[in-house]
């Protein structure tokens, strides 16, 4: 079986890896992983010119959060076996345009005016990646009443304590911090990762709450199981009680996409909902 990863030249390499399994409660997986700091290296190099950052999509509306404004980036350096987002993510060399960061804060305004939502994001890929981009795209944010909801995975802000402390400059900005497993294993099986990123994501929460940036995290959890969620609460908990209360369910959608990709990674989830069949908490 194979997993994809990606080159500097944005051009699919393919490594080995076995089939997913459940071990004594625990997902496990051997797979030839890689550095997820380095891969988001390698993808900034494809997605960024200055302050130009590649979209596929300006601007659509959306239900999650009550009602949302999305803007859709190319690139990101994981590798989810769960993920919606196809050719953007993984020829992110080939996909989209180049966009400065007053063009997206137009699009995705016009889109919130017109439907009313209060709430603006960037979404498709890893909206870290390209900081400049995403700062001077967040100035803007802070100039209206509108909240931005920072959908990441954390790496590289558990990997540089500065990003924090940037972020923590604006007042309309609040991080969902997307954990992708209750621990290591998971992390590692379900990103192809090494699984020193998961520390990176717990540094991240841990950089947030010190720079005093409002933040919580959301746990992909159709994999796990509840010992390994309750192991994962008294994690977050030591770093800061309130985000053990605020922690936030994450499950996988069926798209035929994603169901394509989990038989190719070989891994089944627990529990998952059809597009149709989203619980209404989980909107």
């Amino acid at each position: 079986m194979t997993r994809e990863t990606l080159d500097v030249s944005g051009v699919l390499r393919r490594v080995s890896v076995v089939k997913g399994y459940i071990d004594g409660g625990r997902l496990a997986v051997a797979v030839m992983s890689f550095d997820s700091i380095r891969l988001a290296e390698e993808t900034e190099s494809l997605v960024t010119q200055g302050r130009l950052r590649k979209y596929y999509r300006t601007a659509r509306p959306g239900r999650w959060y009550g009602g949302i404004a999305s803007a859709d980036c190319c690139g990101c350096n994981l590798r989810c076996v769960f993920c919606w987002s196809g050719a953007p993510r993984d020829n992110p060399g080939q996909m989209g345009k180049f966009y400065t960061p007053e063009y997206i804060f137009k699009k995705l305004t016009a889109c919130a005016d017109k439907l009313g939502y209060s709430q603006l994001r960037v979404s498709g890929n890893e909206p870290t990646i390209g900081k400049e981009h995403l700062l001077e795209l967040l100035k803007l944010v802070d100039q209206t009443r509108r909240t931005f909801i920072l959908e990441t995975n954390g790496t590289l802000i558990g990997g540089d304590e500065d990003y924090a402390k940037r972020l923590s400059k604006f007042s309309r900005v609040h991080v969902r911090v997307s954990m992708k497993g209750t621990n290591q294993e998971e992390f590692a099986a379900l990103t192809g990762a090494n699984p020193e990123g998961f520390g990176l994501q717990l540094k991240a929460l841990e950089n947030l709450i010190n720079a005093n940036v409002p933040a919580h995290p959301a746990v992909m959890l159709s994999f796990s199981a509840e010992k390994s969620l309750e192991e994962f609460r008294d994690r977050v908990a030591a770093i800061d009680p309130r985000l053990a209360g605020e922690l936030e369910e994450e499950y996988v959608f069926l798209y035929t996409h994603v169901v394509e990709r989990l038989k190719r990674a070989g891994v089944s989830p627990r529990i998952a909902y059809s597009p149709g069949g989203i619980p209404s908490e989980l909107i």
